[in-house]
């Protein structure tokens, strides 16, 4: 039943935003440049990888050694009003069809994150990801990794129809206001190093 109904939400949703998400393609070439998609290795559903899909935020701004330069200082003016209103997830409908993704279920993160978990955290993989989460709609990315990964796990013990429902309309508000789109004083979440008890 959930497969199905992320099918068609998923469907919907991309004919209904299509006209967006052409747009965003536009500006993003023409103030970013190529690729406009941004593409990324992440764990799914029992932690097998699958290849993620986002709108291009970022610059490719490096140092003389050609190291990137910070998320900081690469993050563009066009990017961070794409996070604000969370539009550049938008291509993650494509994953949702291909059936890498669920519209809700605990945010796929990086695989490096993966030997980091203890075992509960890495239970939040027991569940397909998903574009939102209860974690997302609870502070989002202004709320500590254990915390985060807490409610993941959370999630994957109550799931149902109607906790979905519910994280589905509490997404839509959080977006409205954009709330907790990175932690204060950054752009981004910084990275998961460890949880700080097994």
């Amino acid at each position: 039943m959930k497969r199905l109904i992320d099918l068609f939400v998923a469907l919907f949703l991309l004919l209904l935003l299509s006209p967006l998400m052409l747009l965003i393609a536009i500006l993003i070439r023409l103030a970013i440049g190529s690729p406009v998609i941004f593409r990324q290795e992440r764990p799914g559903l029992h932690a097998k990888p699958f290849r993620l899909y986002k709108f291009r935020t970022m610059s490719d701004l490096s140092d003389k050694n050609g190291n990137l330069l910070s998320d900081e200082q690469r993050m563009t003016s066009l990017g961070q009003r794409l996070r604000r209103w969370s539009l550049d997830e938008l291509p993650q409908l494509f994953n949702v069809i291909k059936g890498d993704i669920s519209l809700v279920g605990p945010r796929p993160l990086l695989m490096e994150y993966l030997p980091l978990y203890s075992s509960e955290q890495a239970r939040r993989h027991d569940v397909r990801p998903g574009i939102t989460g209860w974690a997302q709609v609870n502070g989002r990315n202004a709320v500590d990794w254990d915390s985060r990964l807490a409610m993941d796990v959370w999630y994957v013990d109550h799931q149902s129809f109607w906790l979905d429902v519910k994280i589905l309309a509490m997404t839509f508000l959080k977006v409205f206001k954009g709330e907790g789109v990175s932690q204060p004083g950054r752009v981004t979440m910084d990275k998961f190093t460890g949880s700080n008890h097994e």
